[in-house]
C-alpha cells in the first residue's frame, strides 16, 4: 500500500507524529513541576493544609504525565538511527554530545529525586522533600535547556567546521554552539509557553469544580493562582514571541515570509495579512484580508520599511507556506485569547467576582487545552518553516533520511499510530479522571500497594517490619 509513496514523506510524518505526542507531556510537566514546588513552598511557609492538599492532588497527575513523557521521549532518539541515519552521521558530532548532556544532567537529576518527591513525604524531613521537589522542577527546566539548544543550533548553526568526509564537526568553542543566536529566544518562549499551558489546565480544573460548587476552597485557590499566571505571563509571552520573531527574521527570513504570507516583496511597506488562502503554486494569497503597512510596523517598527518576499527565495528553498501560515495564526490567536482570559480575570478580581462569574469559568474551562494546541502549532511553525533544511543552510531534509523503502517506514508509522493511541489514550483518560474529582481536605498522596514486594528479586531477609514500619503478611515474613 506504500509502494507509490515517498519514503521521505513517511519518515517526516512519523517523526512529526511522535514528536507532537511527546511534546504535549513535557509542555505540561515542566510547568506542573514548578507549580508543585510553589505549592509545597507555600505550605512550608504558611502551614496551611490547603496548599498541601493541592500539592498531593496535582502530584498524582504529575506522576502520570511525567511517565508518559519519558516513555514517548525514548522513541525519539531511536528514530535518529532508523529513519534519519544520514543526519545522525553528518550532524552527530555536534548533536550527540548535546543530547548526552541532557541525559547526564537533567534526566539523572529527575531520576535521582523523583522517587523522593513521589513517595518520600512521610520518610524524609519536610525541607529535604521540598528540596527534592525543587530538584525535579530544575531537572525539567534543564532538560528543556539542552533539547532547545540542540533544536536552536539546527535552526541557526554556528561554531562548526566541515570535516574532510563532509561531517559537521564542533569548532573550538562549545559555548558558541550551545548559546547559538536563536537559543535564548526559543528557550524563553518555549518555557514560558509550558508555564501558560499548565496554568490553563489548572485554571480549567478549578473552573470545572467552581461550576459545580462555588464554595469549594481548593477550586478557588487553584483557579485564582492560575488566573494570576494568565494575567501576568500572557503579555510577557506575547512580548517574547515578538522578540523571537525579530530574531527569526534576521536568521531565517524565508520562515517569516511564509508566516506572513509574503510571496511578493514590498519596497514601500508590507501589509499584515490576517487571513487568506496561500497558493504557493501561483505565489499569492487568495482572498487576503489585510491591514496596510502593519507587517512592516511589527517587524521593522516603521510603517514604510521595505520587506522582502518569497520572490527573492528560489522555489526549491521555500518552506510549505500553507502549513506555516495557518499554524502561526493558530498559535498567535490562542496567545491573544489567553491574554483576554487574563484581563477578564483581573476585571473579575477587581470587582470581587472572581468566583462568581460562571461565564468566566466556562471560558476558562474551554481554554483548558489551548496551551497544548498553541505549543504544537508553534512547534509546527518552527519545524515546517525550517524546511527544506534539517540543519539550516547545511543539510537538506531530503539528504538526511535513511535509505529505507517506503513500505518499511510506512509499517512502522502504522505501528506507532496504533500503539500510541492505545497507550496514551488510556493515560490521558486516567489524568482526566483524576482531574474530574475535586480536591478535598487532607488529600491522599500517591498510595503504595500494600501487597507489593519490598524488593524486586530475591528473598527479603531480616525482621518482619519493613522500613516504613508496616507489618508484613504472614506469607512474606520468611
Amino acid at each position: 500500500m506504500f509502494d507509490n509513496v515517498d519514503a521521505l514523506i513517511l519518515a517526516r510524518l512519523q517523526f512529526a507524529f511522535t514528536v507532537s505526542f511527546h511534546f504535549i507531556f513535557p509542555a505540561f510537566s515542566i510547568g506542573l513541576a514548578s507549580f508543585l514546588a510553589v505549592l509545597e513552598g507555600l505550605w512550608l511557609k504558611t502551614g496551611k493544609q490547603l496548599y498541601l492538599d493541592l500539592f498531593k492532588y496535582w502530584l498524582k497527575i504529575f506522576a502520570v504525565a511525567f511517565a508518559m513523557g519519558v516513555v514517548s521521549g525514548i522513541v525519539m532518539s531511536y528514530q535518529f538511527g532508523t529513519n534519519w541515519s544520514v543526519f545522525s552521521d553528518r550532524a552527530g558530532p555536534v548533536i550527540g554530545p548535546l543530547m548526552a548532556y541532557e541525559v547526564l544532567t537533567a534526566f539523572f537529576l529527575e531520576a535521582g529525586f523523583l522517587g523522593v518527591m513521589l513517595f518520600g513525604m512521610e520518610r524524609v524531613g519536610r525541607k529535604l522533600h521540598f528540596a527534592a521537589t525543587c530538584m525535579v522542577a530544575a531537572g525539567t527546566a534543564t532538560s528543556a535547556f539542552w533539547i532547545l539548544s540542540v533544536n536552536s543550533w539546527m535552526q541557526t548553526p554556528v561554531g562548526y567546521e566541515i570535516g574532510a568526509n563532509g561531517q559537521i564537526l564542533p569548532g573550538p568553542s562549545w559555548a558558541a554552539i550551545i548559546f547559538n543566536p536563536s537559543f535564548p529566544y526559543r528557550l524563553l518562549h518555549t518555557v514560558t509557553a509550558a508555564y501558560l499551558t499548565t496554568a490553563f489546565v489548572v485554571g480549567a480544573v478549578g473552573a470545572w469544580h467552581l461550576l459545580r460548587d462555588r464554595k469549594n476552597a481548593h477550586a478557588r485557590k487553584m483557579f485564582s493562582m492560575a488566573m494570576w499566571m494568565a494575567a501576568l505571563v500572557a503579555p510577557v509571552q506575547i512580548f517574547l514571541g515578538d522578540a523571537h520573531g525579530l530574531n527569526t527574521l534576521e536568521h531565517q527570513p524565508a520562515k517569516v515570509m511564509a508566516m506572513e504570507g509574503h510571496f511578493q516583496s514590498h519596497p514601500d511597506g508590507a501589509p499584515l495579512i490576517l487571513f487568506g488562502i496561500p497558493d504557493q503554486e501561483a505565489q499569492t494569497v487568495r482572498y487576503a484580508l489585510e491591514i496596510p503597512n502593519a507587517s512592516s510596523l511589527i517587524l521593522k517598527h516603521s510603517l514604510n520599511a521595505p520587506l522582502k518576499g518569497l520572490d527573492t527565495v528560489p522555489l526549491a528553498d521555500q518552506p510549505p507556506v500553507e502549513v506555516v501560515f495557518w499554524s502561526f495564526r493558530i498559535m498567535v490567536g490562542l496567545g491573544f485569547a489567553m491574554l483576554g482570559i487574563g484581563i477578564w480575570s483581573l476585571l473579575a478580581r477587581m470587582r470581587g467576582k472572581l468566583y462568581d462569574w460562571p461565564w468566566l469559568h466556562r471560558a476558562a474551562l474551554i481554554m483548558g487545552p489551548s496551551g497544548f494546541i498553541a505549543v504544537i502549532a508553534g512547534w509546527v511553525t518552527t519545524e515546517v518553516g525550517r524546511q527544506p533544511w534539517v540543519v539550516y543552510g547545511l543539510l537538506r531534509t531530503a539528504d538526511a533520511v535513511s535509505p529505507l523503502a517506503a513500505p518499511a517506514v510506512g509499517t512502522s508509522l502504522i505501528a506507532f499510530v496504533l500503539v500510541y493511541f492505545a497507550c496514551f489514550s488510556v493515560g490521558t483518560w486516567y489524568i482526566l479522571r483524576l482531574m474530574s474529582k475535586a480536591a478535598h481536605p487532607h488529600e491522599g498522596g500517591i498510595e503504595e500497594d500494600q501487597d507489593a514486594p519490598i524488593r524486586t528479586a530475591g528473598i527479603t531477609p531480616g525482621p518482619t517490619q519493613n522500613p516504613g514500619g508496616r507489618k508484613l503478611p504472614a506469607d512474606r515474613e520468611q
